[in-house]
């Protein structure tokens, strides 16, 4: 990426961001695929060459089709936790092969689709598995989803390995996994793992992977260990971030390790998100007031936390750069956007002066941004662009106003559309409902 710096971005390669903003319109995302693809050669490098390791993007992070097909295309498989990700993963041209499928609190029929999709499906709950054995016996391979009671994350709600959380088989219930898999003569393909979000200690992932590696006598049929994901990211100067280097070095020993002490040779299989695409993503946001009160000096932008909610779910930073005017005078603002609560991006922050009508740049914005947007306040979505060699590509349309009534009905259009009248036999004759 050509920057001024690292954190004041001016380009997405050749592109200025004011003229993308331009171009497409506000509010926007825009997603660098030359940083998307160095993130993925950086993990991929970081392991032994000789270790049969296998990346499954996170599609929670960023579901787009041309992200998902780009990454397919460095090598990488995907990791879906509902069957509509798995969806999207196979109209992106991703075999059913290299997509793991880890749901959560999801009916059985949703388990059986993925089945019968040809995907890889992990089970994280032991009424779960024994319907599982049940149903398939040992036709069907799966992996099983382990909670190995280690805390580790950043903010509590990205927090999913601890004794406390709903993801996963707990540690303390092996007796009984084991008594399911044999009684139903279950074939465990793989063992998984996910303990957290933002974790920068190798150590953590070693402590956890010492659990699956102890497991891994159970399970004769066992092709792989999934060690999930949660790298942590720098999202302001200074910030600390999973050395990456030195993880693949710390946890290529302890694999390679646990394969020459067991004679075994499996794959290593991880899941990233938002270590692939945070980074190459930006929020790019029109400022429509500067308004001045007792307290605060507000930058209002044309967007809010149902573009970008990270910041009111987790409190996280996003840094934000006034790429209209980088060699202002920084004052002191809060970036706001225009719902109908507090809708805060960036609090008390020494931003480039900021004037109406400037291009904000809301970094970080790649993961966990488009993904969990909404349509609060009846407001429509951004438009996606991939910046692909040098070349700004729509990948997804701005949402209109007919895309959010296009799935509703109005009261007489319901009452149209129904053949025959509903009666409420509590009436008396002739009586009408209350409205």
């Amino acid at each position: 990426m050509e920057t001024t710096s690292l954190w004041q971005p001016r380009h997405v390669q050749s592109i200025e961001l004011v003229a993308l903003a331009e171009r497409f319109g506000t509010p926007l995302y825009v997603y660098d695929a030359e940083r998307i693809i160095e993130q993925y050669r950086r993990f991929v490098g970081a392991f032994d060459s000789t270790l049969s390791v296998a990346v499954k993007f996170a599609c929670k992070a960023l579901p787009s089709l041309a992200v998902i097909e780009l990454l397919h295309q460095c090598g990488a498989g995907v990791d879906a936790v509902s069957i509509e990700e798995v969806e999207l993963a196979c109209r992106a041209g991703v075999p059913p092969s290299e997509i793991c499928f880890t749901p959560n609190c999801v009916s059985f029929d949703e388990i059986r689709a993925g089945v019968e999709r040809g995907v890889v499906v992990n089970i994280d709950d032991l009424s779960m598995l024994e319907r599982f054995g049940h149903y398939y016996g040992g036709r069907v391979g799966c992996g099983i989803r382990i909670n190995p009671h280690i805390v580790a994350g950043g903010n509590p709600h990205i927090q999913v390995g601890h004794i406390d959380s709903k993801f996963g088989i707990s540690i303390l219930q092996v007796r009984h996994l084991l008594r399911i898999v044999e009684s139903y003569g279950i074939r465990v393909i793989g063992l998984h793992m996910h303990t957290g979000s933002d974790i920068y200690d190798a150590e953590v992932f070693v402590r956890a992977a010492e659990v699956l590696f102890d497991l891994a006598e159970h399970f004769p049929a066992l092709e792989y260990i999934d060690l999930g994901s949660g790298f942590k990211v720098p999202y302001k100067p200074d910030d600390t971030a999973t050395d990456i280097a030195e993880f693949g070095q710390v946890m290529s020993r302890a694999f390679g390790q646990f394969c020459h002490r067991t004679g075994r040779s499996l794959k290593l299989w991880f899941e990233p998100g938002k270590f692939l695409v945070s980074e190459a993503g930006y929020l790019l946001v029109q400022v429509n007031v500067v308004k001045q009160t007792v307290s605060s000096l507000f930058a209002g932008v044309n967007s809010g936390m149902n573009h970008l909610l990270r910041p009111m779910l987790y409190d996280a930073y996003h840094h934000v750069v006034n790429v209209s005017n980088p060699a202002g005078k920084p004052r002191i603002y809060s970036v706001v956007g225009y719902i109908c609560e507090t809708d805060t991006f960036a609090w008390d922050r020494p931003i480039a002066e900021i004037r109406e009508g400037d291009i904000l740049c809301i970094m970080n914005a790649g993961a966990y941004g488009y993904a969990m947007s909404s349509n609060y306040n009846a407001r429509v979505r951004p438009a996606e662009v991939l910046v692909w060699q040098g070349q700004p590509l729509l990948i997804r349309r701005r949402e209109t106003v007919e895309d959010l009534v296009r799935t509703q009905r109005t009261l007489s259009e319901a009452l149209a559309a129904t053949p025959t009248p509903l009666e409420d036999a509590s009436l008396p004759a002739g009586g009408k409902p209350m409205v």
